[in-house]
């Protein structure tokens, strides 16, 4: 009984944080799909500037990434309820930057909201770490791809 009751709390658990997780990119597309032309292609962007096929597969990739991340740290003796807030917290500046880019076309403002979702990356990286290392190394590539997304966000900015 016990082992069944276990896996079942851990599948409700991971459905819970992939919907959660998700629903942040469901957001965050929805204000890209519905805002993003014709503006965007208007830009003048840099060469680096990757193409817009890549950004689906990256980003499931990274959410799916996430939800692991905070689904086996959810599963640890030793987790800290912080720091799922601040998971959630994340996840509210990570769907900002779409509407704030994509909707309101403001590429300085994004740009900040792009500061303050790396800090809370990099601050749920070392609260991971403490407790499940596993879940810290899950979030190393969101963290280089929204690193990258400051440097594309602020060549845009020096562009237009």
């Amino acid at each position: 009984m016990y082992i069944s009751n276990m896996f079942k709390n851990k599948f409700l658990t991971f459905i819970l944080f992939l919907a959660i997780t998700f629903s942040a990119s469901l957001i965050g597309g929805l204000a890209t799909v519905t805002f993003k032309e014709p503006w965007y292609s208007l830009l003048n962007k840099p060469s680096f500037n990757p193409p817009d096929w890549i950004f689906g597969p990256v980003w499931t990739t990274l959410y799916t990434l996430m939800t692991v991340a905070i689904w086996l740290y959810w599963h640890t003796k030793n987790r800290d309820m912080n720091t799922v807030y601040i998971y959630f917290i994340h996840l509210v500046f990570n769907t900002t930057w779409s509407v704030v880019f994509f909707v309101f076309h403001n590429m300085v403002l994004a740009l900040l909201v792009l500061i303050i979702l790396i800090a809370l990356i990099i601050n749920l990286i070392l609260r991971f770490k403490r407790v499940k290392m596993l879940s810290a190394y899950l979030m190393i590539p969101y963290l280089l791809w929204c690193s990258f997304a400051i440097i594309l966000n602020t060549s845009l900015i020096m562009l237009n």
